[in-house]
Parts: structure tokens; C-alpha cells; sequence
């Protein structure tokens, strides 16, 4: 449970990371300054104690230019402005101060460091742990920000990982109750998590309705077709004239599209069966499946159709799927072929089925198909891991369906 928001938090973590690596810092300049301050002294007494009893003054002031020692008299007489100088080969420190006292000439003090200032080995050692110190620092800085921002973020981790932990190919009922949106406070967080909660409890809901009816609509679905096949097997043994023998036919027709509608939509509706249980099968018997179907029910509208069996391929995925796919493309091509054009060339090849279509009406049948629809077909494709693809050209219309190839053929497969 948190009390404030995580913006909140994230500015209280930055500002105590800040706080504490200011602080770290502050002594650290402090115990610098402290420890070159004793290094001094330490060194300007050490040298007055190599030179006792005689004490060698380190500081010594001087009217004018003409008192100054001879290395650095002709500086002088160049009347230098006021400041502070450095001679390093001199190892001196000089200071050229203003007139006084209506005196024209300036003044100098001048400092003495030799002996006193270190060694340059001595100030290589220093830079170098100098640096180890600030180095040191760095890090131990950057790793109490990442601790700090870690532990301030903790609770998105938290929600990321149990989201990560929820399968979304296979949700079950109580998985959205993991997210547990009470655990994060009333932070944005939580907002975020009661958000995740309930999407994943309405989408829950909607696959338990889901399963729910795939299971009991096949029954209640497929009822009053059966009874409906029954009548007409039993109104085919009374005699029935001409004109009622037309009308039952268009019952039967009428019958057996509305099955295949059933079939399909049901297929599309389960989410592991059949679709889990793909076994390897052959194109070429579907194809005249679903030929000898449309014939059957359009024998008052003959159309030639051109087989081009260039392989004998084996299809990985549902075969009932598949001919679901090649009746409707194949339904497509009946609806639309006018008598006298050209017939419908269907090419089985290798990797891909091929049905081509030189119709007049074959542009109206590229934007709203014919029965399930060429949506329910893409559907069906994408379900088993096909590939459907349709071109229209002028009056010619080409729809084909890809697939990889299910196992190594045999020479007389090929």
C-alpha cells in the first residue's frame, strides 16, 4: 500500500538521491579543503624546523622594485599592475600592491615557497586519489539513484510483471483477478491496474459467453436442419408434381447452404478445435468437392471449368477449413460467370490454388463477394496460417490462396 502518488514518489526519490549525493559531496570538498590545510602548514613547519635555530622568514615586504631579489627585479621595473604573481621557477609568490601613503612606487610581498610546496610526484599522487575518491563517488551515486528510482517505480514493475504473467492466448476466468488494483494504493498505478482488471474481466466474460454458446449452439443449431433434411427425404418418396418438385428443390439448396453457413461460422467461433488438430492433407480431392457441390446445386446453370494440376500438394491446417475456403471462392466464380465467356481456370500448383475468373461481373465480385464473404475467408486463412490474396484486372478476377508446403513429397506426388 503507498500513500502518494507516484509522481509523488518519483520527485521525493530524485530529491533525496540529490539531497544525499549534495551532502556526500559537500564533506568531501570540506575534508579536501581541511586536509590541504594541514598539508601546508605541515610543510611550512617542517621546514622551519630543517632550518633551526636559524628561522628563515617565508614572507618579506618590500618598498619598492630596486629591494626586490635580482630574479625578479627587471618584472618589477616594468611596473607590473596590481595583483598576485606566480614565479614557479623561482618558487616565489609575489604580491604588487597600490601606493600609499603619497609614496609613488608600489609595494610587494613576496612569498617563498621553496620547500614548502610539494613535489610534483607528491601532486601526481594526490590527483590520483583525487580522482579514485570522485570516481568512487560516481558510482556509488549512480547505483543509490537506480536503488532509489527502483524502489520509487517498484509498483509499475510489480503490474508489468503480473500482466506479463497472464496468458492472453489462453485467458481463463479468474486470471484478471491477479492484477489485484487494491495492492498499488490509489496512485495512478492503481488507476492503471483497476483499468487492466476490468478489460480483462469483460474480455473474460465475452470468451466464457463465447465457449458457452459454441458449446450448445451446434446442438440447437444443427436441430432444425436435420428436421428440416428429414421432411424433405420423406416428401421425396410421396409423389410430388413438376412445379412442387422445383420448389423442394430450392429447399434443399436453400438447406444445404445454410449448413455449410453454420459449419463455418462455428469453425471460426472455437478457439482451439478444430484448429489445434492440423494434420496434412491433399488439394486437389477438396477442389472436386466443392466442384461436384456447386454443380449440384446450380444444374440449371452449367459452367466449364479448366483444372490445371501442376502438383499434387499436401496442405498443412483443418481440411474442412480449406474447403470451406475453396467452395466460397469457387461459389464466387459460379455467381459471377456469364454463359458463353471463357471457363473457370482453377491452377494446383506447389505452394498455391489458383482460381481465375473472365467475367464481366468480375469487378462487382472483388468488393462484396458471394455468400460467407471473401472477410470470412481471409478469417479462415489467417486462422491456419494461409495466405489469400485477390487481384482484379478489367473483367478478369484472380483469387489465390498460398500455404508452406506440409511434408517432402514423393516423385509421384510431384
Amino acid at each position: 500500500m503507498y500513500r502518494h502518488s507516484l509522481r509523488t514518489r518519483v520527485a521525493i526519490a530524485f530529491a533525496a538521491c540529490v539531497a544525499v549525493l549534495s551532502i556526500v559531496w559537500g564533506f568531501a570538498f570540506l575534508g579536501a579543503v581541511r586536509l590541504s590545510e594541514d598539508r601546508v602548514l605541515t610543510q611550512q613547519l617542517q621546514h622551519a624546523a630543517q632550518s633551526y635555530p636559524q628561522l628563515q622568514q617565508t614572507i618579506r615586504a618590500y618598498s619598492g622594485a630596486a629591494e626586490l631579489p635580482d630574479s625578479i627585479r627587471a618584472w618589477a621595473l616594468s611596473n607590473p599592475a596590481e595583483g598576485i604573481y606566480e614565479f614557479e621557477a623561482e618558487e616565489l609568490h609575489v604580491a604588487v600592491l597600490a601606493p600609499v601613503d603619497d609614496v609613488q612606487a608600489p609595494g610587494f610581498v613576496v612569498f617563498d615557497v621553496a620547500g614548502i610546496e610539494a613535489a610534483s610526484s607528491e601532486d601526481w599522487w594526490l590527483v590520483l586519489v583525487i580522482t579514485g575518491v570522485v570516481t568512487t563517488l560516481g558510482v556509488l551515486g549512480f547505483g543509490l539513484g537506480i536503488l532509489v528510482m527502483r524502489r520509487a517505480v517498484a509498483p509499475v514493475a510489480h503490474l508489468a510483471k503480473q500482466v506479463a504473467e497472464i496468458d492472453l492466448e489462453r485467458l481463463s476466468g479468474d486470471d484478471y483477478k491477479r492484477i489485484a488494483p487494491e495492492r498499488f494504493g490509489n496512485d495512478e498505478v492503481a488507476v492503471l491496474a483497476g483499468a487492466i482488471e476490468k478489460t480483462l474481466a469483460r474480455i473474460s466474460a465475452f470468451i466464457e459467453r463465447e465457449r458457452y454458446f459454441t458449446s450448445s449452439a451446434s446442438h440447437e443449431l444443427r436441430t432444425p436442419i436435420t428436421v428440416i433434411t428429414g421432411a424433405l427425404e420423406l416428401l421425396e418418396q410421396s409423389n410430388v408434381s413438376p412445379a412442387d418438385e422445383k420448389i423442394l428443390e430450392r429447399v434443399r439448396r436453400a438447406t444445404r447452404d445454410m449448413k455449410a453457413t453454420i459449419e463455418t461460422f462455428l469453425f471460426l467461433a472455437r478457439e482451439e478445435e478444430p484448429w489445434s488438430q492440423h494434420q496434412p492433407f491433399l488439394v486437389k480431392p477438396l477442389v472436386q468437392r466443392a466442384l461436384e457441390l456447386q454443380r449440384e446445386l446450380r444444374n440449371d446453370k452449367p459452367i466449364e471449368v479448366a483444372i490445371h494440376e501442376m502438383a499434387s500438394p499436401r496442405v498443412q491446417g483443418h481440411n474442412e477449413a480449406f474447403f470451406i475456403v475453396v467452395n466460397n471462392l469457387i461459389r464466387n466464380a459460379f455467381e459471377h460467370k456469364l454463359a458463353g465467356q471463357e471457363p473457370i481456370s482453377i491452377h494446383i500448383k506447389a505452394h498455391e490454388l489458383v482460381i481465375i475468373n473472365e467475367s464481366k461481373a468480375a469487378s462487382a465480385s472483388s468488393s462484396r463477394g458471394y455468400g460467407l464473404g471473401l472477410g470470412i475467408v481471409q478469417r479462415l486463412c489467417e486462422r491456419n496460417d494461409w495466405s489469400f490474396t485477390l487481384q482484379v484486372e478489367d473483367n478478369c478476377a484472380a483469387a489465390s490462396v498460398a500455404w508452406k508446403v506440409a511434408a517432402k513429397q514423393t516423385p509421384q506426388q510431384a
